[in-house]
């Protein structure tokens, strides 16, 4: 077997769109060239139709989603404001991790893990922040919490969303939800390699932009007149270029399949996942009624496994079957699996694989 056969259905990475993978491939242009410049227009003006936006700074950050997540803290809060942060897994737990480092006080509402966010809670956690902050789509847990009505109750705060598993796989509307801030990974439901962290930002959001935040790299009043300026771009980095052109095809190949379609086949792979596993013996761990769509978040009952551990049956799984799943994290280390059904990764055929290796490894 080799690595090309492998199926990649863990919360990383997951196979990217074949469109994405040979756009990797093409002739070097430089990062000032017209033609790139031209490309990365159209590359935003894709990623607006994605995040339902028509916010004109919109652009692919340099860097993975961690990055994305602080370009969306550290330009907008610092010290003297007051963050809401919502923490139900992992990524939220970061978020007041950044928040803190800023300089701004954090203020954490943290939740049961596989529970959604609780917008009550959260808005009565403090009288006027700065900005409230919430993960749509929960990679840790596979719980997808309502951004729609945090939008709808915020007041005079900022919205951020992290939206790194839900962007192109689950409804996501920035305008109509009211999200002012949010950023995503490519490696997910956009099916391309990682290494870019897709930003959206309101206008209502840069009327507070940080003069100078607490970094160079990812400073927006530098970087939003290279991505979005008339005639000559301000020069702030080198751009990565094939990564760009990587994003603007896996964003053509999600376009031309229809958004509504792909979103589609995210939730009938996710489906089938979550019933099949079931018929196996295994128990959902996401709260009902909140369940995502392309991360199904697994329990293992006791005794299920017979005698191996969780992680020898994930290594078999990739070993023998050339199919990658993740393991739970923090306090569900070895309780819980993560399975993704994301971008190109989301087919039916790729469950069909799983189940049946799983079924003959454990019976």
């Amino acid at each position: 077997m080799t690595l090309s056969d492998r199926i990649l259905m863990g919360p990383g990475p997951c196979n990217p769109y074949p469109e994405a993978t040979e756009a990797l491939t093409r002739p070097m242009l430089g990062h000032l060239d017209p033609d790139f410049i031209a490309l990365l227009d159209e590359t935003n003006e894709r990623l607006r139709e994605v995040f339902a936006t028509r916010n004109a700074l919109t652009f692919p950050v340099s860097g993975t989603g961690s990055a994305g997540m602080e370009a969306a803290i550290v330009n907008f809060v610092g010290p003297g404001d007051t963050v809401v942060v919502a923490v139900n897994g992992v990524f939220g737990g970061r978020m007041v991790d950044i928040v803190e480092r800023s300089g701004a006080t954090a203020v954490a509402v943290d939740h049961e893990w596989g529970q959604p966010v609780d917008v009550e809670r959260v808005l009565a956690a403090h009288d006027s922040p700065a900005m409230y902050a919430m993960v749509h789509a929960e990679t840790s847990t596979g719980v997808e919490s309502d951004v729609a009505a945090m939008g709808a109750a915020k007041g005079d705060a900022l919205l951020l969303v992290d939206c790194v598993t839900s962007l192109g796989g689950v409804e996501l509307r920035v305008d109509d939800w009211s999200v002012d801030i949010a950023y995503s990974g490519t490696q997910k439901c956009l099916g391309v390699a990682p290494g870019l962290a897709p930003m959206t930002v309101s206008e209502r959001a840069l009327e507070r932009l940080n003069p100078r935040p607490r970094s160079w790299y990812l400073d927006l009043n530098m970087i939003r007149d290279y991505v979005t300026g008339d005639g000559a771009r301000a020069y702030h980095h080198t751009a990565p270029i094939s990564m760009i052109t990587s994003l603007h095809a896996g964003l053509g190949a999600v376009l031309d399949e229809g958004l509504d379609v792909v979103r589609r086949r995210h939730r009938a792979a996710g489906d089938a996942v979550k019933s099949g596993m079931e018929k196996l013996g295994f128990e959902l761990f996401a709260a009902e009624g909140h369940r995502l769509a392309p991360l199904s978040s697994i329990s293992i009952p006791d005794g299920r496994l017979g005698s191996r551990s969780e992680a020898e049956v994930r290594s078999r799984l990739l070993v023998d079957f050339g199919v990658e799943i993740g393991g739970g994290l923090g306090p569900v280390a070895g309780k819980v699996w993560r399975i993704g059904t994301m971008g190109h990764t989301a087919r039916l055929r790729n469950v069909t694989t799983l189940l049946g290796a799983l079924d003959e490894i454990v019976g």
